[in-house]
Parts: structure tokens; C-alpha cells; sequence
């Protein structure tokens, strides 16, 4: 037996919950965007995917937000329609059908959000959150579904609804039909507020198009994680359109939170008490 399999050995012996492979799956590695990093994915669950060198807020599975925020990491999921509909037949590189299946298979989730009901430090809410894995965050018909659903449900149970942006925008495979979500989302949204329940928002990184321009801008309170690009066209397309050099983190967090667009911006790890802090405030009712 040589030295390299003495000094493997042992190491096997020790791995966590009785592995006895050094096999590592593809998801084990993920790198940070902003500071080129690895970083061991079982580590950055720990930090709630914020990045320990930078402190980069990488892109997070809804699922996994919804944990972090519910006590005890218990939510109930809330089932909304998201059926699969190609009014034009769509096609690229893939079918939209190929696309979506994907995304699916990708995410474990029915479209882009995740609908969770459950207790924030002893506070009853209604969380919706939003997935940039299944295409790009993109919003179709089931989009707008999902919002109705999600201010139905608060509406029902008497509780205030969250939600967490993370899209590119309108789903184009669906042309009209994602249009027509937005003055949906807009009514829903205007449901929780005639119940007179507050309705809060998140942005995160990255949130524009038609989700900027409905939904995600008409919270009663809206909170930004940090150095989060936050916009309508992004501003490549800007720049190039007017044909100067932006000023240095335009349309991220920190531009909005100084030209008044948003109220906070929000360390990932200080959201679950901040947005105690607000709805205590707003419902007058003790977490």
C-alpha cells in the first residue's frame, strides 16, 4: 500500500454523515460572481449564500430563502396554476417546451416562484419568491397566477404578503399573454392593500423589466439587498441608446436608495428581523 492511499484513507473515514466516497457532486462548487472565488456549497448554506470574502449576495433558490426566513424552516407550499402554454409555437435554438421542461427539471419548481405560508418570528405571513434559475426569472401567465394566489392566500388568512424579486422580466416565449400579467400582478397587489394588510418587497439581484415596472415597485415598504442591479433596460442597452458613460453603480441598491427609489437596503442576513421590525409596525401587533 503506498503513502497516497495511507494518507486517503483516514480522510475517507472522517467524511460527514458516513460517506465513504471522496466522489463530489457538480453542485458542491459554486463560484462567486464578484470575486472569482470557490466556495463549498455546504459552507455558503451556512452564510445563507452570501459570499465570506466579498460578502456578494449570490443568487438563491427560493426554497432555500424560504427556510432561512419561516421559524424552524417550516413553510407550507401554496400551489398556484402554472400550466405550460405556447401560443406561438416558440422556437430558437430549443422549443420553448424544451426551455421550460429544463427549468423544471432544474429547479423542482412548477415556474418561477415559490409560494410559502408560514411564521416569521411568530408573525403569520404569506412569502412569495422568485427563482432567476427557471429562465431568467422570466414572468409568463403562471407569473401573474402565482401573484393572484399569493394575495388571495393573504387576504384569506389575514396576513401581510412578501415578496422577493429576482427576474429579467417578461417571458418573450409568451409575448402578449406575459404582457397581459402585468396589470394582473398590479390587481393583486391591490387586493392585499384594500384588505389593508401591508405588502412589502424585496429586490434582489437581479430585478427589471416588467417586474420592475408592476409588482416590484409598488410595495407599501421596499428593501433592496445590497448592490442589487435594480432597473427597467439594463444599462448596456441605456449607454449604448444615449450614447454616454454611465455614472459608477448606476441602477444598483445603493444609485436607488440616494435618488429615493427604495427605503432600505437590507443584508441578506438581517432581512428576518428587519421585516419583524416592519410588520409589527405596520399590522400594530407584537412579533
Amino acid at each position: 500500500m503506498n503513502w497516497l492511499i495511507n494518507k486517503i484513507k483516514p480522510l475517507i473515514k472522517k467524511l460527514p454523515g458516513g460517506k465513504k466516497s471522496l466522489d463530489i457532486g457538480e453542485n458542491a462548487w459554486i463560484k462567486c460572481t464578484q470575486c472569482q472565488t470557490m466556495l463549498y456549497a455546504e459552507d455558503l448554506e451556512k452564510t445563507i449564500y452570501v459570499c465570506p470574502n466579498c460578502d456578494s449576495h449570490i443568487k438563491i433558490h427560493p426554497k432555500i430563502r424560504l427556510k432561512q426566513l419561516f421559524d424552524g424552516g417550516v413553510f407550507e407550499e401554496i400551489k398556484y396554476p402554472a400550466g405550460f402554454s405556447d401560443p406561438l409555437g416558440f422556437k430558437d435554438s430549443k422549443t420553448y417546451k424544451e426551455r421550460f421542461n429544463q427549468a423544471k427539471n432544474k429547479t423542482g419548481l412548477d415556474d418561477t416562484f415559490l409560494i410559502g405560508s408560514g411564521k416569521i418570528n411568530g408573525l403569520p405571513t404569506t412569502v412569495a419568491a422568485m427563482s432567476f434559475e427557471f429562465m431568467g426569472g422570466s414572468c409568463g401567465a403562471a407569473a401573474s397566477e402565482a401573484m393572484v394566489k399569493a394575495a388571495e392566500h393573504a387576504v384569506t388568512n389575514n396576513t401581510p404578503l412578501v415578496v422577493f424579486t429576482c427576474s429579467g422580466g417578461m417571458r418573450m416565449q409568451e409575448n402578449q399573454f406575459s404582457l397581459q400579467a402585468l396589470p394582473k400582478t398590479t390587481i393583486a397587489v391591490q387586493m392585499v392593500k384594500d384588505a389593508k394588510l401591508p405588502y412589502v418587497v424585496i429586490l434582489t439581484n437581479p430585478t427589471s423589466g416588467g417586474c420592475t415596472a408592476s409588482f416590484g415597485m409598488l410595495g407599501d415598504i421596499t428593501l433592496a439587498e445590497p448592490k442589487a442591479l435594480i432597473c427597467f433596460a439594463g444599462p448596456r442597452v441605456i449607454s449604448s441608446t444615449v450614447g454616454e458613460t454611465l455614472p459608477d453603480g448606476f441602477q444598483r441598491s445603493e444609485y436607488l436608495l440616494d435618488h429615493g427609489f427604495i427605503d432600505q437596503i437590507v443584508h441578506r442576513s438581517e432581512i428576518k428581523n428587519k421585516l419583524t421590525q416592519i410588520l409589527s409596525l405596520l399590522l400594530k401587533r407584537a412579533a
